[in-house]
């Protein structure tokens, strides 16, 4: 396999320690950009038809059955401490019956010593479970065997292809080579025997570049839209070099906001499942997903401070977040998913205000 010069995979996992350090200690959200979601208001409907208590949220995704439409999205891997964090995720995922993503797996590719700390399946048998390696090793000697292997390492039920250009151009050891992509994907959505999901890492995807990827075989997107997390940002504060530094930090409010990439998604590849995630912070945000055509709505920082103590903390804030959802759903008049994918939205600048 070939990687930059000075990659190691020493280096790797320093780098998912640093990654988690600053995630945690540092604001690292992007600046002067939103996701959108607040320039939406669902249309409140004040006397449901609905007993809050009978509202059933669940759905199917890729045969196995979900609770509710959540996605503990991809976060950590491929260092020591991020086995804890992965068990207290995977247990509130296995609790709430949700779906989980890990984070990238080349660290326990190449370090297979460190595969272990992706490992949760023991404690999550039963959720919908997806494995995750960045894109672009598939032009640095990454196929088939690796997606397979990333896959087996979990067992997992999908694999996650995370596409994260502007992250690795501002890294001092990113990946920089980007080209023919398109046709290294194609080529491995006809080999592997598990769904491939094409995932931003918080800078968007548009309705031109989802079309591109569902015509190449990938089965569903996740647009990890801009408004949340910015990785650019993450970058800027590992950087020794304030020039690097500098260059990171002018990204800070790049990339497609969450609702504008959900909308341009949903409308290029309606045939597909389209995950929302980027910034997700409610339940009432949840909904609004919904009610654009997500499919499963992700978050993963918000999560983060509480996965390092205990799985308790984390199954109470996610648990939060659900019943605000449930809440949400209710006050929309609606009893399930297909009801919430019919409401009403309304962006600020078109709302009537009838007068009396």
């Amino acid at each position: 396999m070939s990687h930059p010069v000075n990659e190691s995979p020493t280096l790797i996992e320093n780098r998912k320690a640093d990654h988690i350090n600053i995630v945690l200690e540092k604001d690292v959200t992007g600046k002067g950009i939103t996701t959108g979601f607040e320039q939406f208001f669902m249309e409140h409907d004040a006397l449901p038809d609905v007993d809050l208590d009978e509202v059933d949220l669940s759905l199917q995704v890729w045969g196995k059955t979900l609770q509710a439409p959540l996605l503990i999205s991809s976060m950590t891997g491929g260092t020591d401490n991020a086995h804890f964090i992965n068990l207290n995720l995977a247990e509130t995922a296995q609790a709430l019956g949700i779906a989980m993503g890990v984070g990238s797996q080349r660290a326990g590719i190449e370090q297979p010593n460190l595969g272990k700390t992706y490992q949760i399946r023991g404690f999550a048998p039963d959720i919908l479970l997806f494995a995750n390696l960045g894109a672009v090793q598939l032009n640095y000697g990454y196929g088939i065997d690796e997606a397979k292997k990333a896959v087996d390492m979990i067992e997992a039920d999908a694999l996650i292809l995370h596409l994260n250009p502007l992250q690795e151009a501002v890294q001092a050891e990113g990946d920089r080579n980007w080209k023919g992509l398109y046709n290294k994907i194609a080529t491995l959505a006809t080999k592997l025997d598990v769904p491939i999901i094409a995932k931003e890492v918080g800078n968007g995807i548009s309705g031109k570049i989802a079309r591109r990827l569902a015509d190449c075989g990938v089965s569903a997107i996740d647009i990890a839209g801009a408004g949340g997390t910015s990785w650019s940002e993450v970058e800027a504060y590992r950087q020794s070099d304030p020039r690097r530094r500098q260059i990171a930090h002018c990204f800070a409010g790049w990339g497609i906001p969450t609702a504008v990439s959900l909308m341009q998604v949903r409308k290029a590849v309606p045939e597909l499942p389209v995950f929302a995630s980027g910034g997700i912070r409610s339940g009432i945000d949840v909904a609004k997903a919904i009610a654009l055509g997500a499919t499963l709505v992700g978050s993963a920082a918000p999560l983060l401070d509480a996965a390092t103590y205990q799985s308790q903390a984390v199954y109470d804030k996610f648990s939060i977040l659900l019943e605000t959802l449930k809440i949400a759903t209710f006050c929309a008049g609606s009893s399930n998913l297909s009801q919430l994918k019919q409401v009403q939205l309304h962006h600020q600048n078109s709302w009537s205000y009838p007068m009396e």
